[in-house]
């Protein structure tokens, strides 16, 4: 069963119509909210003027600053707290877009109404505000820096150097499901319907800043409709749903609206990287440096770790990686798509691609020249690596031997062709987690977990390990997921909830079986009766004598015979110590095709191959539609993504998606994903790694150096534009950027 494509069980649901997501659910008496926020972008409220509001019809309340119920900040930072500033506590506003106040109304269309009927006057501060990178940098956290070797003598000998500056934008998550909550009390209970990666960091978040225990909270989501990172933390609009309606004595829906998403849930900070490279004349890495500094807010440190993971790719006996901070007055940024890596490999396989044209190397022989057979910062063991053959297998898929190594020599009719490559890796994370496996009375399988379902497949790959386990069929397991009352599980963030939950279901079934096995031995009236449970196998929905299947029992019968509805076990799973003694990382190989037009600058991405190594693949189905989506966002990275600043109204001028452009089908070619068999006995009981991130982890760079072998010039700022291409001229592709 496990490695077999299989097609999703929520699929049906979801087309047509039947997933219900958290703005979906229609309870009795609903009310409906609407957020006010802030036109300015630091200052304070000068007065807030709510009659004409409250008296339009069907307008139920108004809240602000100024009758809202005092809330509880956590007296230290909590993981899941989206941003330590809450909102609706004072009359000081810290960034564009802050929550000032909520209009709640009997329908949607009343409280947009209301809320258009709110007038709000500030008094805006002096100064302006600060919103592109430009203060005096502040070190992130500097026992995160390291160094290993002795990076400044090393510089100094080394032949060839590669010292540049690497940029990337702000970028925002648009899943296509907008946040939204809707909260409803019964009493001192308090149920939250939310689109949310994390249901226990929710529970506990909420219950922090109300003050209540978090035992008093569910928090249901069954389905969320697309993330990326977005929903991770708990954004300020979730406790308000609550705190609104605990005020109006009913439940209330309050959606964050697509223009609302740019302002107050967070995004891709913008980072500038300076990576430097020396190597022997030959191409082998002698030191290594990369500096990342990324802006973050004037009130919370959270950092884009894009220099983090670096050190590790390649085998360089030099090195040091450092992160610094630049404050602005934006909101908090946050997590997104594979946080770091994404945006830290990108500046580094630009800067491998460069010193490959510096030292005359095969970009793909380069990264051979230097591959790293132990983790060059750790100095441990890989649990597994298995980016040799991904090269192989990549680079003979693509053709890479037909490359013609001078930039500008390809062509396909009147565009300019270029081909580029780059290496994919990204950490194995796995938390504790837990699980419930059920055999019912009419031989049904209930799985149960407190995890989440963002459009991974984790329906379909519980659902799987349990029938595997099991030895049932896959029709006859329902799955239940996205309820904070179900076993607790970690935060689905960082590729890891297949690898955490899929242990605990697996171990879960495995004790169940033992259950059956134990009645079926001991009953009289069992075929099995007194056989060794070690020579019982499950099989078809029964037990049976492994080489005399005459000697079956159904679990049906079992229960049957031993008068029990149901039969059930739970397992929780967490790391093992003897992962700590590896250094685990899921990898991958990158290649990509770019045609350029010399006469517009227009770029498209042509074709594409990738092969990916990590671990067990439970579902290559879902699996490989994961890694398609990492590489069109890497895609999107690399040559549409920017959330643009407007300084004069200071927050970003980017509001929705007819400014902000993300990849369409136009812009996506067929592309071909290799999935590489690989066994691994350390990242988990399964052997699986995870693969939600690794696919973007990359895929940009590997765009962007197709784009400088297709036309000689070397853009270093994200995202490559046609206007980015025209400027340099042809003058600048003549010279190699």
């Amino acid at each position: 069963m496990l490695g077999t494509p299989v097609l999703r069980i929520d699929g049906a649901l979801k087309v047509s119509g039947g997933a219900m997501y958290a703005a979906d659910l229609n309870l009795p008496n609903l009310a409906y909210g609407v957020l006010l926020c802030s036109t300015i972008a630091k200052g304070r409220i000068a007065s807030i003027d709510a009659r004409d509001a409250a008296a339009q019809p069907g307008v139920l309340q108004i809240i602000t600053y100024a009758n809202c119920p005092p809330l509880h900040q956590p007296a230290k930072p909590i993981s899941s707290q989206g941003q330590s500033l809450v909102p609706l506590q004072s009359a000081d506003i810290a960034y564009y877009g802050e929550h000032v106040g909520i209009v709640v109304a009997e329908s949607f269309e009343a409280a947009a109404a209301g809320a258009d009927l709110v007038e709000i006057t500030y008094a805006p501060a002096n100064a302006p505000p600060v919103l592109m990178p430009g203060k005096p940098l502040k070190a992130a956290g500097g026992a995160r820096d390291t160094t290993w070797g002795n990076p400044n003598a090393a510089l100094a000998k080394a032949p060839i150097k590669i010292d540049q500056i690497y940029s990337t934008p702000y970028e925002h998550h648009n899943p296509i499901e907008p946040p939204t909550t809707t909260a409803s009390w019964d009493g001192d209970e308090l149920t939250l319907h939310d689109g949310t990666q994390w249901l226990a960091g929710v529970r506990m978040m909420v219950a922090a800043l109300l003050g209540i225990p978090p035992a008093n909270i569910r928090v249901l989501s069954p389905f969320v409709g697309g993330s990326f990172g977005s929903k991770r933390v708990v954004w300020p609009h979730v406790y308000l749903a609550a705190v609104a309606a605990k005020l109006v004595n009913r439940p209330v829906r309050l959606s964050v609206s697509r223009s609302q998403m740019y302002t107050t849930l967070g995004y891709r900070p913008q980072t500038t990287q300076q990576v430097t490279l020396g190597s022997a004349r030959d191409g082998r890495l002698l030191v290594f440096r990369h500096t990342a500094s990324s802006t973050t807010s004037e009130f919370d440190s959270v950092i884009e770790p894009a220099s983090a993971k670096t050190g590790m790719m390649y085998a360089c006996p030099n090195g040091t990686f450092a992160r610094k901070l630049q404050r602005v007055d934006l909101g908090t940024p946050t997590t997104m798509r594979a946080p770091g890596e994404a945006t830290g490999f990108f500046a580094l396989e630009c800067a491998m691609d460069e010193l490959a044209y510096a030292t005359k190397i095969d970009p793909l022989k380069l990264r051979l020249l230097n591959y790293a057979n132990v983790d060059p910062m750790s100095k441990l063991p890989w649990s597994s690596k298995s980016l040799k053959e991904c090269y192989a297998q990549g680079a003979a898929k693509f053709d890479w031997k037909k490359r013609s190594a001078a930039p500008r020599s390809m062509r396909q009719g009147q565009w300019l062709l270029g081909w580029g490559m780059a290496s994919a890796a990204y950490p194995v994370n796995r938390s504790p987690a837990s699980a419930s496996v059920t055999i019912v009375a009419d031989g049904r399988v209930l799985v149960a977990s407190g995890t989440h379902e963002m459009g991974g497949g984790t329906y379909t790959a519980m659902a799987a390990i349990a029938a595997d386990a099991l030895g049932q069929d896959i029709s006859a397991i329902q799955v239940e997921l996205g309820d904070s009352n179900l076993p607790a599980t970690t935060v689905s963030g960082g590729s890891r909830t297949i690898n955490s939950i899929g242990p605990a279901v697996e171990a879960a079934a495995m004790q169940v079986l033992d259950k059956f096995v134990g009645f079926a031995i001991a009953d009289p009236d069992s075929p099995l009766h007194g056989a060794q449970a070690s020579d019982v196998r499950a099989i078809n929905g029964r037990l049976q004598l492994e080489g005399q299947p005459m000697r079956a029992d159904r679990f049906t019968q079992i229960l049957a015979r031993n008068k029990l509805p149901s039969l059930s076990a739970s397992a929780s799973t967490a790391p093992s110590t003897a992962a700590t003694k590896y250094s685990a990382y899921g990898f991958g190989a990158h290649f990509a095709e770019v045609r350029v037009d010399p006469e517009l600058g227009e770029i498209r991405v042509s074709r594409y191959v990738a092969a990916f190594a990590a671990g067990r693949i439970i579902n290559p189905l879902t699996a490989r539609s994961q890694l398609i989506g990492g590489i069109i966002g890497g895609i999107g990275m690399a040559l549409l993504e920017e959330s643009a600043i407007d300084q004069n109204v200071g927050t970003f001028a980017t509001r929705n998606l007819v400014d902000y452009r993300i990849p369409v089908h136009a812009d996506v070619p067929p592309i071909e994903v290799l999935l590489l068999p690989e066994e691994d006995s350390v990242t988990s009981p399964l052997g699986t790694k995870g693969v939600g991130e690794l696919g973007i982890v990359g895929a940009a760079a590997a765009v962007a150096n197709a784009v400088f072998h297709a036309t000689g010039q070397r853009i270093r700022d994200l995202p490559i534009t046609p206007e980015k291409i025209l400027s340099r001229g042809i003058q600048s592709a003549r010279r190699g950027g």
